[in-house]
Order: C-alpha cells, then sequence, then structure tokens
C-alpha cells in the first residue's frame, strides 16, 4: 500500500516536471487538450537493446493464469534461468522514497510520463534495492544485482533486483 501512495505521489510530481522537458511537436486531440489545460506532452523514445542487459521483451514472456480468486503468473524457462543470477536491467526510474537519491525504487521498461498513468504492467517493471543511493533522473539508467523471480509477491510484482548498484552498459 506504501508503495502505491508514493507512486501516486510520484506521479503527481511528474505532472509538474513535464513543463521543464522538452515537448513533443506532434500534436493530436489529447495533446491539444493536454496544451490547453497548461500540460506538456512528452516524446520518449522506446529504450534500444543493449548487449549483457536483460531484454524487456524477455521479461514480458509471462502467461497471466485465472484460479479461483486469484492471477497468477506462469514464466518462461528463460525467465527462470535468470533467478538468482547477477543481472543488469536497463529502464526508467520511478522513485518509492521521498529525495533526489533512491536506494529502492522501480525500473520501468516505458518513462511515466503520464501522471495519471501506471507505465506498465507488473512484466515491465522490476523492484530494486540498492546498496548505493541512485539519483534520479527522466533518462533511463542500468542498474544491476541479483535478479529474483518472485512467484507470489504480495504487491503483485513479479521481479526484484537486490544489492544493486548503478552501472554501465559495457
Amino acid at each position: 500500500m506504501r508503495a502505491i501512495v508514493f507512486l501516486l505521489c510520484f506521479f503527481s510530481i511528474v505532472a509538474f516536471a513535464a513543463d521543464k522537458a522538452p515537448a513533443s511537436t506532434k500534436s493530436s486531440g489529447s495533446q491539444t487538450q493536454a496544451a490547453s489545460q497548461g500540460l506538456q506532452i512528452v516524446n520518449v523514445p522506446p529504450l534500444q537493446e543493449i548487449k549483457g542487459v536483460v531484454s524487456w521483451e524477455t521479461l514480458a514472456q509471462v502467461v497471466q493464469s485465472s484460479s479461483r480468486s486469484r492471477i497468477t503468473a506462469i514464466f518462461t524457462k528463460e525467465i527462470l534461468a535468470l533467478n538468482d543470477q547477477e543481472v543488469k536491467i536497463q529502464g526508467f526510474m520511478m522513485p518509492l522514497e521521498p529525495g533526489q537519491k533512491q536506494k529502492h525504487f522501480l525500473v520501468s521498461v516505458n518513462s511515466a510520463t503520464c501522471p495519471y498513468c501506471m507505465p506498465a504492467g507488473p512484466e515491465g517493471v522490476v523492484e530494486v534495492l540498492s546498496t548505493t543511493p541512485v539519483k534520479y533522473g527522466f533518462e533511463p539508467i542500468i542498474v544491476s544485482g541479483k535478479f529474483t523471480v518472485l512467484k507470489d509477491d504480495p504487491m503483485g510484482l513479479y521481479y526484484r533486483l537486490t544489492n544493486a548498484v548503478q552501472a554501465s552498459a559495457k
């Protein structure tokens, strides 16, 4: 529950921070409406695949199954092979704590440019517990650490990275 409250606060901050980010030059009905309300739409390109970094396409290969009153995740062998391995993940930071530097945050496949939308489902988000604080920014980051596949997380997450540190693509 605490994570959801932080996410809602984060999305509110993103709405105000969007004023400082470059706006898309394309115009559509919803963008025109947003502009008339004083909001700017940020056009963020998708992440590029990097050799040695776990692909979001791989992490997205999860099948959700309904059984009784629960939805469970069925992971591929490729995903399960990543469990308890040291890996690198690239994505956009979503803070879960107040402040400019974060030790507990989410990394998402998509940038959180909409203050009212989740950037991805559970297959497109990794919870990160970092050993040292990582500075928040709008640019994608790479973090490395011990990857865990979460089979029954109470928050509905599928993936966690522990003992994480900010890394480079090399």
